[in-house]
């Protein structure tokens, strides 16, 4: 069941009994001004260079983050729009193609935009070993004092799902790093990883394992955001998606990734089924993945909580 969205005085209760537990903050206005609205809730101020990492989105895909919405906050924190180049055929697999598509999608209008992985791969360690021995992201990720995760919450074809925990794994991760995580730790080859996929669970589990390592990167000088609009059961990465068949849902942050992509899971779970706002295409997608798997498995191996307080800022 979805947890009650508090007012400020439920809140102020709830703390007492729920201490220790991370805080989501939660608008259902999506637009620019709620989204530095919503930074703002979170308490935590990005300073020195800050990183946004967004997803550009596939040449022919229309769900992305659009400039539009996004500039505001980009604007507000000084901030450099951050991407990685991808391990599949398409036209953000390579520098140059990259670059092109994120002109013709607008980012390159309101921001600075750094692809981090332009010149190669810097490896972070990794607590959770199990499946990867380290992580690989983009080289610039090194020139960014601060990070703040800006996911598009939707549907994806091979996770099942993809919000902060995603974004901060495979979408930081460079080309080679992409090809890592998705074999579970086999290969760095992006030639040879289609041929390494059949680990799922540890597909899921090496991007909890990515994600936490560059949590541990920055500490605390980094905060999530999932926005829930648009949501396609397939990713930004597909340039043919299918159209949404849910309603918006809003805006949600945390300075806890697990907890933040839980709230995110609860509230599409939560949805009643009418015409015009389907959540049983997504949650077929999600389960026949097994995309809670990622959620739960950061969970145990320490990058956050499931238990949260999911708190209105409307």
């Amino acid at each position: 069941m979805v947890r009650q969205i508090l007012s400020a005085s439920m809140l102020a209760a709830s703390v007492a009994c729920a201490s220790g537990q991370p805080t989501v903050f939660m608008t259902t206005d999506i637009s620019p001004e709620a989204l530095v609205k919503i930074y703002e809730a979170t308490g935590r101020e990005a300073s020195g260079k800050v990183a946004v990492k967004i997803s550009t989105g596939e040449a022919g895909g229309h769900n992305y983050l659009k400039p539009e919405l996004i500039k505001d906050l980009v604007d507000k924190v000084n901030g450099t729009i951050v991407e990685c180049n991808t391990a599949y055929e398409g036209r953000r697999n390579t520098t140059e193609e990259h670059w092109k598509v994120i002109k013709e999608h607008g980012f390159s209008d309101i921001a600075p935009v750094d692809i981090m992985d332009a010149d190669g791969s810097l490896k972070l360690p990794v607590k959770d070993t199990t499946h990867i021995k380290y992580n690989l992201v983009g080289s610039h990720l090194d020139n960014y004092d601060f990070l703040i995760n800006l996911a598009h919450f939707k549907g994806h074809q091979m996770a099942g799902m993809g919000g902060v925990i995603k974004n901060q794994s495979i979408g930081i991760a460079s080309a080679a790093g992409k090809a890592y995580i998705h074999s579970a730790g086999v290969t760095e080859d992006v030639n040879e990883v289609w041929n390494h996929i059949d680990n799922q669970d540890g597909f899921l589990e090496s991007m909890a394992a990515a994600a936490q390592s560059v949590a541990d990167h920055f500490g605390e000088k980094i905060l999530y955001i999932n926005v829930m609009n648009n949501i396609s059961i397939d990713c930004d990465c597909d340039a043919h998606p299918a159209d949404p068949e849910m309603k918006d849902i809003g805006i949600l942050a945390s300075t806890d990734p697990v907890a933040l992509d839980q709230a995110c899971l609860e509230l599409v779970y939560g949805v009643k089924p009418t015409d015009g706002n389907d959540n049983r295409p997504l949650i077929e997608r999600i389960e026949s993945r097994h995309g809670n798997h990622t959620v739960d498995y950061a969970e145990k191996i320490g990058l956050g909580s499931k238990k949260y307080i999911l708190k209105s800022i409307d």
